[in-house]
């Protein structure tokens, strides 16, 4: 693996949490480097970790010790407002449960990291309009998360995601409330988000199918990384 291709580096990274029932630790010391460009699928138990090493890769989150890099910059030592820029314009987050305004159309869902970017309004029409015509939604961008059904709103979180164009996809269970037709479409998206725009793609799942769909599958247990398993 050359330097050029590694993305990112993780590098003895500890996360302990301090509970009521005594201290934590979610992460034991570990390493790991991911190419640019890749799609990883993280798979485990709940409370293996997978979802703690997701937020700290993007920022959500602090490392105990231990360093992350991404790009060049380490991100286990960013200001808040570093971490903030980071997050605005490096990563694409997409969560179990969508995250967006019920309020709002999906739209003005979309416009509004947009916004903080300071992109010019025609600019985030013709952007937010762009993203769901790619996802099959060109059609509904008038409508709120409520008259949208499950796969339709984890497509619009998806566009949320990329609206920035950030160059890391951070995924956490992402068909976790999908049927299995919906959770093929998400599971292809996420996929040509790699090989065919060159988004390094990273996606925490106890789904065994979709695991299977990734190129790369890394397996977690108690807050390590107990194999790896090439599927493609």
């Amino acid at each position: 693996m050359s330097e050029s291709e590694i993305m990112i580096k993780v590098d003895k990274v500890i996360k302990k949490y301090n509970t009521a029932a005594g201290e934590v630790q979610a992460l034991k010391e570990i390493s790991w480097e991911i190419n640019r460009g890749e799609a990883i699928a993280i798979m485990g138990p709940s409370g293996c970790g997978k979802t703690t090493l997701l937020n700290l890769m993007g920022s959500m989150d602090h490392a105990t010790n231990g360093k992350i890099i991404v790009d060049d910059q380490d991100v286990t030592r960013m200001s808040e407002r570093e971490a903030e820029l980071y997050r605005l314009k490096k990563v694409g987050f997409i969560f179990q449960f969508f995250n967006l305004v019920p309020s709002l159309t999906a739209i003005e869902n979309l416009e509004l990291p947009m916004i903080l970017a300071d992109i010019p309004k025609d600019e985030r029409l013709k952007k937010a309009q762009e993203l769901l015509d790619a996802v099959g939604l060109g059609e509904k961008g008038h409508k709120r998360p409520e008259e949208l059904s499950g796969g339709e709103q984890q497509r619009v979180a998806i566009c949320l995601a990329l609206v920035n164009d950030p160059d890391l996809i951070l995924a956490d269970e992402p068909t976790g409330n999908l049927d299995v037709a919906n959770m093929e479409v998400i599971t292809n998206l996420l996929i040509s988000l790699a090989k065919e725009q060159g988004k390094t793609v990273i996606v925490a799942t106890h789904d065994q199918k979709m695991a299977d769909t990734f190129p790369h599958t890394y397996r977690m247990r108690d807050g390590k990384f107990e194999s790896q398993v090439l599927n493609q």
